[in-house]
C-alpha cells in the first residue's frame, strides 16, 4: 500500500506535466516552445556545437599559432576550429545566433548544411542569412509557424507598405510598392487568394493614397471595399473605359515630372527628379494602387469583335505596367489562372510585374507562368501546398529568392469595416470621379417603443 501512495505522489505529477507538455506541443505550440523547447534546444546547441559543426564539415584546420600553444600548455589532440559562435538570442519562435565565418568558408556552406544542423538541434527549420561579409546569422525556428499565423506585434507599416503575412522564417512578409511596384498573385478557388487581396485593401485603405479595382466578377470581390474605391469597373466594358483615364492621368503626371526637370541651372541637384516622389509635397499627386482581379477575363473574347477591345485594355495593362512607377501608379494583379494561352500580351505583361505570389494552382503550368522564370526550384514548392492549408502560399521575385508564406485570417466584414471607416480618405481625382463606386447607405435599426413605460419610484 506504502508503494502504490509513492508511485501515485511521484507518477501522478509527471504524468500531469507530461500530458501538459503533450498538449500544449499540439494546440499552443508557441506556448511550449517558450517553456521546454527554448530550454532543451540551446542545452543542444551549447553542448555540441563544436562536434555538429566537425560532422557537417564546418570546420578548418587550426592555424600554426593555436597548435604551437595547444602543444605547448596541453597535451590535447589538436582539433579542427568551428566557426565562432556569438551570444544566442532567444525568441518567442525560435532562436537566432551568428557566427563569423572562419577564412576560407562561404555563406553557401552553412546554407547547405541547414537541414544537417535542424535535425542536431531538434528545431523545427533553421535558416541562413548574410550579415556582412564574414558574419552569417543562423534563424532557428522551434516550431511550424505557418500553421497558426500569428503576425509579430512590433510591425511598422508605411506609405505603400503593408505586412499581409508571414514567412516561414517567423519573419513578417512586407508588400512593399516603392520597391516592388508591380506584382502577379495567382490562386485557386479557396486557395487564400481573395484573404491575400483583403489584408492589401485594409492595410492601404488607412494611407493617403487612391485604390482603384477592376473586378470582372460582377464585383463580389472588391463592391464590399466601394466606399474607399477612387472607381471601380465590375466588368470588361467598364474597364475599356477606366483604363484610359488611368492612362490619361499617368501622361499628366510625366508631363508635371518634365515640367519640374525643366529648371533652370541655379536649382541645386537634389531638386531634380525623374519620379513624383522627387516632387515637393505640395505638388507630389497621390500615389494611385490598381487591383485587377480575375485578369483572364481582360484577356478573354466571346466574339471577333471583341477581340480590338480585348487587344487595347491588354496594351493599356502593359503601358501602366511599363511607365507607370515613376508617375505613382501601380499594379496588383489579380487571377486563378495565368498562361501564354490567354492570348497576345500575356508574356509581356508578366515580365513587367516583378513581384509575385503564387497559391495552390489547379495546374502546374499557371505556377511554372507565375515562379518559373525567376526561382524554378519554387515550381514544385507552389505545386506541393495541400488544399488544406488555404492563405499558403510561394512568394518570389525577380532577384531569384523565393519563400513560403502565409495570410492571416480576416473576415470580409472586417475589411469592408475599415474600408468605411477610412471613407473619408478617399483623394479627389477628378478624372475618376465618373467610376467612383455607388455606396449604400447603411439601413438604421429603430428600437420599437416598449409596451410597458417605466414609472419612476416614489417614496
Amino acid at each position: 500500500m506504502t508503494d502504490l501512495a509513492t508511485l501515485l505522489e511521484v507518477g501522478g505529477p509527471v504524468a500531469a506535466l507530461g500530458g501538459g507538455a503533450a498538449y500544449a506541443r499540439a494546440k499552443h505550440p508557441g506556448v511550449y516552445w517558450s517553456t521546454v523547447g527554448l530550454p532543451i534546444s540551446t542545452v543542444r546547441l551549447l553542448s555540441s556545437y563544436s562536434s555538429v559543426m566537425e560532422a557537417c564539415g564546418l570546420t578548418v584546420a587550426p592555424s600554426r599559432l593555436r597548435v604551437l600553444a595547444v602543444k605547448a600548455t596541453t597535451r590535447r589532440e589538436v582539433r579542427p576550429v568551428p566557426p565562432r559562435r556569438g551570444i544566442i538570442r532567444p525568441t518567442t519562435t525560435g532562436l537566432r545566433v551568428r557566427l563569423r565565418l572562419a577564412p576560407g568558408q562561404e555563406p553557401a556552406d552553412v546554407a547547405a548544411s541547414a537541414e544537417r544542423l535542424r535535425h542536431a538541434w531538434g528545431v523545427h527549420a533553421v535558416y541562413v542569412s548574410t550579415v556582412k561579409p564574414g558574419v552569417v546569422e543562423l534563424r532557428l525556428v522551434g516550431f511550424d509557424v505557418l500553421r497558426k499565423v500569428r503576425m509579430p506585434r512590433k510591425l511598422h507599416p508605411d506609405l505603400l507598405r503593408v505586412p499581409v503575412a508571414l514567412r516561414e522564417d517567423a519573419t513578417p512578409f512586407v508588400r512593399d510598392y516603392r520597391t516592388v511596384p508591380h506584382q502577379l498573385t495567382l490562386g485557386a478557388t479557396l486557395s487564400g487568394k481573395s484573404m491575400y487581396l483583403r489584408h492589401l485593401v485594409a492595410g492601404l485603405a488607412r494611407q493617403s493614397i487612391a485604390l482603384v479595382g477592376i473586378d470582372c466578377k460582377r464585383g463580389v470581390e472588391l463592391a464590399p471595399f466601394a466606399p474607399r474605391l477612387s472607381a471601380l469597373a465590375t466588368d470588361p466594358d467598364q474597364a475599356a473605359e477606366l483604363l484610359p483615364v488611368l492612362i490619361k492621368e499617368m501622361e499628366e503626371r510625366y508631363d508635371l515630372i518634365k515640367a519640374r526637370q525643366g529648371v533652370a541651372p541655379s536649382t541645386p541637384d537634389e531638386e531634380i527628379t525623374s519620379d513624383i516622389w522627387g516632387l515637393p509635397a505640395h505638388e507630389r499627386p497621390v500615389p494611385v494602387v490598381l487591383f485587377v482581379d480575375e485578369v483572364a477575363e481582360l484577356f478573354l473574347v466571346a466574339a471577333k469583335k471583341d477581340e480590338e477591345r480585348r487587344d487595347e485594355m491588354v496594351t493599356q495593362l502593359i503601358r501602366l505596367a511599363q511607365l507607370g512607377r515613376a508617375a505613382g501608379i501601380y499594379l496588383e494583379v489579380c487571377g486563378q489562372r495565368f498562361g501564354a494561352e490567354l492570348g497576345k500580351g500575356a508574356t509581356m505583361l508578366r515580365a513587367q510585374l516583378t513581384g509575385r505570389v503564387c497559391h495552390r494552382v489547379n495546374d502546374e503550368a499557371s505556377a511554372k507562368m507565375a515562379l518559373g522564370d525567376i526561382a524554378p526550384e519554387a515550381v514544385s514548392a507552389a505545386c506541393a501546398i495541400a488544399p488544406e492549408r488555404p492563405g499558403l502560399a510561394v512568394a518570389g521575385d525577380t532577384s531569384g529568392g523565393w519563400s513560403r508564406i502565409r495570410t492571416p485570417y480576416l473576415s470580409l466584414g472586417d475589411a469592408a469595416d475599415a474600408c468605411r471607416e477610412s471613407a473619408h480618405m478617399v483623394p479627389d481625382l477628378p478624372a475618376l470621379k465618373p467610376f467612383r463606386p455607388d455606396v449604400p447607405v447603411r439601413p438604421t435599426v429603430e428600437t420599437p417603443d416598449p409596451v410597458v413605460w417605466p414609472r419612476p419610484v416614489t417614496d
